[in-house]
């Protein structure tokens, strides 16, 4: 299938180069405009694909090389690309850097997979014409990677923009399209898992706005319209399946929803819906009880700034723990697995959390686990069958101090998981972990989490029958 839509890939030379703040800032200013922006996010995060999510007015997705398949990485973009407007695909890192020295999952090799045209964004503290020997770099590393512009990022002077601005275009060829001085104020306020959420920062639109003024005010839009529309055609084995598969009529699965778990790929709510499930959001700062669902979903967040309300919400807590006695099938990743922990240890202070799981977790100054994840499953759990290999990742600040003695079910094949090479506590119908999973890279997480919520809800209709010939 050929497929020819309008987009552009902006990348970085490193972490922290300004791929967010320019993304964004083009988002939100096309959107303005009228255009239609369909955003994207190269690798595995939540939260820069939530600020593209509100700047752009559409769910970002992520596609990841490591992950997923090139063939879903792919299926994916056809399937939420527009044709009409642009498509713009953040990327994550350096424009070349990925798990190994090849690259094989880097942002460039995302680029020549949807034959993207690439804008470079370039910092330049402290540089002047450096700048353009490292830009000629990028460009001559790869010759397939289609550079088409630069912006240039963090500009002190006036004669530091021009001097870095013509060196780039001589020496390169390439044009110059933004310049984008230091800013003074934290657009992007960060912390210890990287940008404040949208859900959690007091004046989000307000960014918004901020970031596509100072697109329309210092980028060239014109230009990289004309860039975005002058692709050539790329290949892809056609879009995904939207309509539902599952015939699982009345079957109910809830997720935490709500500023303090807010870390969910769009694809994996999807993917239970197209299994038949009715999902049934969730918010554990101010529901008072669980909702009748036959399975429960906890995506990560941050439960650590939201500990004081977590807490006091005692009868929730109380529910949950009630309903996890009874069999119902959890699943709960990271921020999740903290939730259903016996206690949390954050900033000096223990918070008691639900006490589904015997264990104790504490925080650290430093990232306990950070990075891709994966694991063999190689003992019984409710959800996912022996001898599967999931692929994933994790990012986070604590650690489970006590409680070892629960059994797990993943044998962790890359990364830190809970520490000891295990991850994946298992404790009747739950299983935590601290491994974040993408539905399209791992359908079989779908197939499992929906097929435990019909066992229990077959088990439920069978003690409600008993209950009801005795009566």
């Amino acid at each position: 299938m050929r497929f020819n839509p309008p987009r552009l890939l902006i990348a970085g030379t490193g972490g922290d180069s300004g791929k967010t703040l320019v993304t964004l800032g083009l988002a939100a200013a096309w959107r303005r405009e009228g255009v239609v922006v369909a955003p994207f996010k190269k690798g595995p995060d939540y939260i820069d694909s939530a600020w593209l999510t509100l700047a752009a007015g559409r769910k970002a997705r992520n596609l990841d090389l490591w992950m997923m398949t090139a063939d879903a990485v792919l299926r994916s973009f056809t399937s939420y690309a527009v044709s009409t407007g642009v498509n713009l695909i953040e990327g994550n890192r350096g424009l070349y850097d990925g798990v190994d020295v090849h690259r094989t999952n880097s942002t460039a090799t995302l680029a020549k997979l949807l034959a993207s045209p690439v804008v470079l964004v370039v910092p330049v503290v402290k540089v002047t014409r450096t700048a353009a020997a490292f830009v000629l770099g990028m460009k001559q590393f790869d010759p397939a990677v289609n550079i088409a512009a630069v912006i240039i990022n963090r500009v002190g002077t006036e004669r530091q923009s021009m001097v870095v601005k013509r060196a780039i275009i001589e020496e390169t060829g390439l044009p110059v399209l933004g310049i984008i001085r230091k800013l003074r104020s934290d657009l992007l306020p960060g912390r210890h898992l990287g940008l404040v959420t949208p859900q959690e920062h007091t004046r989000a639109a307000e960014s918004v706005a901020f970031a596509a003024g100072l697109a329309r005010d210092n980028i060239d839009l014109d230009r990289l319209w004309e860039i975005a529309h002058r692709t050539s055609p790329m290949e892809s084995p056609g879009r995904m399946e939207h309509r539902k598969t599952g015939t699982r009529k009345g079957l109910r699965i809830g997720y935490f929803k709500g500023s303090a778990f807010t870390f969910y790929y769009p694809e994996n709510v999807e993917s239970l819906m197209g299994l038949g499930a009715d999902l049934v959001a969730v918010d554990p700062l101010e529901c008072r009880d669980l909702p009748d669902v036959d399975a429960l979903y906890i995506g990560g967040g941050f439960p650590e700034t939201h500990a004081v309300k977590l807490t006091r919400n005692d009868a929730f807590l109380r529910s949950v723990r009630e309903a996890a006695v009874g069999g119902l099938p959890i699943w709960a990743e990271c921020g999740g697995l903290i939730f259903l922990a016996r206690s949390m240890l954050w900033r000096g202070d223990d918070y008691p959390m639900a006490g589904i799981l015997p264990v104790d977790v504490e925080f650290s100054a430093k990232p306990c686990g950070h990075g891709y994840q994966s694991v063999e499953v190689d003992a019984d759990n409710p959800f996912v069958e022996r001898g599967k290999i999931l692929r994933g990742h994790e990012f986070h600040y604590s650690r489970v101090r006590s409680g070892f003695d629960l059994p797990t079910a993943f044998k962790v094949l890359r990364g830190v998981g809970l520490g000891g090479g295990r991850d994946g506590l298992v404790r009747g119908n739950v299983l935590a972990s601290y491994l974040h999973l993408h539905s399209l890279g791992t359908p079989e997480w779908a197939l499992g989490l929906v097929g435990a919520a019909q066992k229990y809800r077959e088990m439920k209709r069978r003690l409600d029958d008993g209950d009801n010939k005795q009566l």
